[in-house]
C-alpha cells in the first residue's frame, strides 16, 4: 500500500522535499457508478437521527475510487445525484452531523467536509491532522461532534461547529484563556453498554492563532480500525490492533478504561444502552457469539439493537437474535464483505470489495418457512465452536439467494502492461475484459472482451524503445498516470507518426508536453478569457499577451519577453482528451495538501498555489527543465571487407528518435562512389572529420540536413546500416537499437554497406 504525503503533516516535515507530482485519473465510463470497491455507507435517515428532514431518501457511500456519491432512493431504484470528489486515495468512512454535514476520511489522511445535500458536490473544508491512513469516524447525532482515528496510533475528537466558525467570531468565544471547547456544560456519562466485532496527558480543544485544534485522545499504541460514540456526545470507544477496547470521554480526551477479550484486530463497534456484550459499568465482557468462519469487518443492529448483522471476510451476512443467541445466516456475497446498513427493518444493504451496492430484504420480511430452511444454529462461545459446526454439517442454506435490488458499479482495473510505445497501456478488469487503453487521450480505443492477458500482450509487443515518460497505477480501480518532472519530459515523437497536418518530416513533439496541454487545454481557455477580462477592465481593451497579466507563474529570466502564451497551439488531436468522461486531476500546489478536480471543472483562477509550477511553465510558456539522455551517441563505420571510405572520426551525436533511414541518408550525403557529386555539395562534404564528435541530424540537431543530395549519373547506391551482423530496418530508432540489437553499456556502433541496386 502507498502511502500519499499530506502537506501540513508534522510526521512527514522531514522527508526531503520533491517537486510537485500531478496525476490524472481516467475513467471508461461517466461518474455515476463506482469503480472499486465500496468501503462505507450510510442512510442519514436511520444511521444519523436530525441527517436532514429528507434523509431517509438518501444514501450516501465512499469508495476505494476516492469518491463519495449520493444515491436518490425511490421505488424504481437509485439514482446517482451527485459526486463528491475531493479526496486523492480510499475514502474509508462517513457520517452526517445534526446540520447536514456530511463527513469522510480517507487513506491520503484527510477528513472533507461537504453539504450534504447540496448538488455542487464542493468540499468545505479539509482537515490534515492525521499522521497516516484515516480509517474510521464516529458522530454523536444530538450535535456535531464526530470523532475519528486511523493507522498512526491517533485519535481526535472534533467540535465541527467550532473547527468551521470564522476566526473572528471564535476569538471572542475563546474568552480570556483563548481555549474554545465547544461542549455544552453539565454533561455526565451514562453506563453505555458496547457491542464489538474482530478479525480471529489529555488535551483539549483550542482556538489556536490561526486553526482550530482538535482534542486528542492520546493513549493509542497501535492502529485504530473502529470508533464508535453515543448521541449526546459524551462516551466514545474505539478498537484496533491492540486486540483491545478503549473508552474515553470526548469532552477531554481522558481515558476512562480499557476492555480487553478480543484475541485479534478489532473491526467493528457498536454502542448499545441495554447491554447485551459488554457491560461498562463492570468493565467485563457479558456474552460471545462465535458466528463467522473468518474475520468480522462490519456490524449493523436494530434500533431496539434486538438483532444484529454481521458481514466480513468469509462472503456471509448474518443476522443474530441477542435474546435467543440464534444465528441465521441471511446472504452470501460474492465477495467479502465491507459494510452493513439497514434501512428501516426491512431492507439491508451491503456493499464489498465489488463496486455494487447490494440491496437484500432483512429478516423482517422473511416468512417462516423460508426460516425453516435457512441455516440457523445457536452461536457458541468460542470460534472453534462455529468451525466445527460447520465443518460437521453440509453447506449452509442462505435465507436469501439474490438481492432485491443492485445499484451497479464499474468492474475495477486489476491488473495492467504499459506497452513499449508508452502510449498505450492493456489492462484487465475484475471480469475479465481486456482493453487497450490511449493515455495520451484518455480513451480506451480497443475492447477485446474477455480474452487471455497474457496472449494479448504477447500480440501488441513491439521491438521500440521510448523512455519511461510517466508511472502508474490502479489502486482507485482505475488508470492513475503520474507525471514527475524532468522524466515526464523525456520521450519525443516526429509529428508525422501522430498524422498532424501539415507538419514536417523533421518536427518534433515532447509526449509529456502535448499531453500536459490536452489535460490543460479548458484550464487555458478559461484562464485566457479572465485575462482579457482583467485586462479589458484594467487598460480598455484586450490586446496585451496573457503573460503580462499573471504575476503568479513562476519568475524566469525571459519572462520579460516571453509572449508565448498569446500564440498557444491549439491541442492536437492525438492529444484530445474526453469531453463526455474528462480525467480528474490530482496534484498540489505551494500551499495547502493534495487535491483532486475534474479537468474540465477547473476554472482558470487556479495558479502556483493549487499547481506544480513547471506544470505552469509548460503549458503557458512552452517550457521545459534540462533533460538528460535526451540524445544519443554512436559510432559510424564501414562495415569489415569493404572499400568504402571512413566518414567521420569521431562520434556521432543524434535524438535519441533519429531513424535508421536517416542514418542512410547522412552516409549518402557524405559518401562518394566512382563519380563525384556536383559541386554544390562538395563545401559540405569538406567539413567532415573537422571535429572528434558530431551531430547527426535531426530537427536542427546538425549543420546539415540528409536528403538534399541530387544524384547524378550512376544511380543512386542502396545503403544499409548494421549493428551486431543485424541489418536494421530503416523505421527503427536510436534507441531501440541500442536496447534490442546493441545490448552493450557502451556507445552504440553502426556500420554502414552497400548492396548492389535491385
Amino acid at each position: 500500500m502507498h502511502r500519499v504525503g499530506s502537506a501540513g503533516n508534522n510526521a512527514n516535515a522531514s522527508r526531503p522535499r520533491k517537486e510537485r507530482r500531478l496525476t490524472y485519473v481516467l475513467r471508461d465510463s461517466n461518474d455515476s457508478k463506482h469503480c472499486s470497491g465500496v468501503n462505507c455507507l450510510i442512510l442519514p435517515g436511520v444511521d444519523a437521527p436530525g441527517g436532514g428532514g429528507d434523509g431517509g431518501h438518501y444514501l450516501f457511500s465512499g469508495s476505494r475510487d476516492g469518491t463519495l456519491k449520493r444515491w436518490e432512493l425511490g421505488n424504481e431504484g437509485a439514482v446517482c445525484g451527485v459526486t463528491f470528489e475531493s479526496h486523492v486515495d480510499w475514502v474509508n468512512d462517513v457520517v452526517v452531523t445534526s446540520n447536514d454535514t456530511l463527513v469522510s476520511c480517507s487513506s491520503d489522511t484527510t477528513l472533507k467536509t461537504w453539504r450534504a445535500y447540496a448538488n455542487d458536490g464542493e468540499c468545505t473544508r479539509t482537515f490534515r491532522q492525521h499522521s497516516d491512513y484515516v480509517t474510521s469516524l464516529a458522530s454523536a447525532h444530538q450535535s456535531n461532534i464526530v470523532a475519528s482515528g486511523g493507522l498512526g496510533c491517533e485519535v481526535f475528537i472534533w467540535d465541527l461547529e467550532a473547527a468551521m466558525v470564522p476566526l473572528a467570531r471564535a476569538s471572542s468565544e475563546a474568552g480570556s484563556e483563548g481555549r474554545y471547547d465547544g461542549f455544552p456544560s453539565g454533561l455526565s456519562v451514562p453506563a453505555e453498554r458496547l457491542s464489538t466485532a474482530n478479525s480471529t496527558g489529555n488535551a483539549s480543544g483550542a482556538m489556536l492563532a490561526n486553526s482550530y485544534a482538535p482534542i486528542s485522545a492520546k493513549g493509542h499504541k497501535e492502529s485504530v480500525y473502529a470508533l464508535a460514540m453515543n448521541d449526546s456526545g459524551t462516551l466514545l470507544v474505539s478498537g484496533g490492533t491492540e486486540k483491545a477496547v478503549r473508552v474515553w470521554d470526548p469532552r477531554s480526551g481522558a481515558k476512562q478504561m480499557k476492555l480487553k477479550g478480543h484475541t485479534d484486530n478489532v473491526r467493528a463497534l457498536l454502542l448499545d444502552p441495554t447491554g447485551r456484550l459488554w457491560d461498562l459499568g463492570q468493565q467485563r465482557c457479558v456474552h460471545s457469539y462465535a458466528v463467522h468462519t473468518d474475520s468480522v469487518w462490519t456490524l449493523a443492529s436494530t434500533p431496539s439493537f434486538s438483532h444484529v448483522y454481521s458481514g466480513g471476510k468469509d462472503l456471509s451476512v448474518y443476522v443474530t437474535d441477542l435474546a435467543t443467541r440464534e444465528s441465521t445466516l441471511l446472504c452470501t456475497e460474492q465477495q467479502p464483505v465491507l459494510r452493513l446498513t439497514l434501512q428501516g427493518d426491512e431492507w439491508l444493504w451491503v456493499t464489498t470489495t465489488d463496486s455494487a451496492l447490494n440491496k437484500w430484504p432483512s429478516q423482517e420480511r422473511a416468512s417462516l418457512k423460508a426460516f425453516q430452511r435457512a441455516s440457523t444454529f445457536v452461536a457458541g462461545s468460542l470460534p472453534f465452536t462455529r468451525a466445527r459446526a460447520c465443518m460437521d454439517g453440509s453447506a449452509p442454506v442462505a435465507l436469501y439467494t439474490h438481492p432485491t435490488s443492485t445499484i451497479p458499479g464499474t468492474a475495477g482495473i486489476v491488473r495492467h502492461s504499459i506497452l513499449n510505445d508508452r502510449r498505450h497501456v492493456l489492462t484487465k478488469d475484475a471480469t475479465g475484459n481486456v482493453k487497450l487503453w490511449e493515455i495520451t487521450r484518455g480513451t480506451v480505443i480497443t475492447d477485446f472482451g474477455k480474452v487471455s492477458f497474457e496472449d494479448k500482450e504477447k500480440e501488441l509487443f513491439e521491438m521500440v524503445s521510448v523512455p519511461a515518460w510517466f508511472t502508474m497505477d490502479t489502486r482507485l480501480g482505475s488508470i492513475s498516470v503520474h507525471l514527475d518532472t524532468p522524466q515526464c519530459f523525456s520521450a519525443e515523437m516526429y509529428a508525422a507518426d501522430l498524422h498532424v497536418p501539415g507538419a514536417s518530416e523533421e518536427l518534433k513533439l515532447n509526449i509529456g508536453q502535448e499531453t500536459l496541454r490536452g489535460l490543460m487545454a479548458s484550464w487555458m481557455t478559461r484562464r485566457r478569457q479572465r485575462s482579457s477580462i482583467t485586462s479589458t477592465a484594467a487598460n480598455g481593451d484586450a490586446e496585451s499577451g496573457i503573460g503580462e497579466h499573471h504575476p503568479d507563474r513562476r519568475p524566469s529570466s525571459d519572462d520579460s519577453h516571453d509572449d508565448s502564451n498569446s500564440h498557444q497551439p491549439l491541442v492536437l488531436p492525438a492529444f484530445e482528451f474526453s469531453t463526455s468522461s474528462p480525467p480528474s486531476i490530482i496534484t498540489e500546489g505551494s500551499q495547502g495538501g493534495p487535491w483532486r478536480k475534474k479537468a474540465s471543472e477547473l476554472d482558470g483562477s487556479e495558479d502556483e498555489k493549487d499547481l506544480p509550477w513547471w506544470v505552469m511553465d509548460c503549458v503557458l510558456h512552452n517550457r521545459l527543465p534540462p533533460r538528460e539522455n535526451a540524445k544519443c551517441s554512436f559510432f559510424l563505420q564501414p562495415c569489415e571487407g569493404t572499400s568504402l571510405q571512413i566518414l567521420t572520426q569521431g562520434k556521432l551525436s543524434a535524438p535519441r528518435i533519429l531513424r535508421m533511414h536517416k542514418v542512410v541518408n547522412y552516409v549518402l550525403e557524405k559518401l562518394v562512389i566512382d563519380k563525384p557529386l556536383e559541386d554544390s555539395v562538395s563545401e559540405t562534404t569538406s567539413t567532415t572529420g573537422r571535429q572528434g564528435s558530431q551531430q547527426a541530424v535531426g530537427n536542427g540537431y546538425g549543420p546539415f540536413r540528409p536528403g538534399s543530395r541530387v544524384w547524378q549519373q550512376p544511380v543512386k547506391p542502396v545503403v544499409e546500416i548494421v549493428c551486431n551482423d543485424q541489418v536494421l530496418p530503416l523505421e527503427m530508432s536510436l534507441a531501440t537499437v541500442r536496447a534490442y540489437i546493441w545490448k552493450k553499456p557502451e556507445d552504440l556502433c553502426l556500420q554502414y554497406r552497400t548492396v548492389p541496386n535491385r
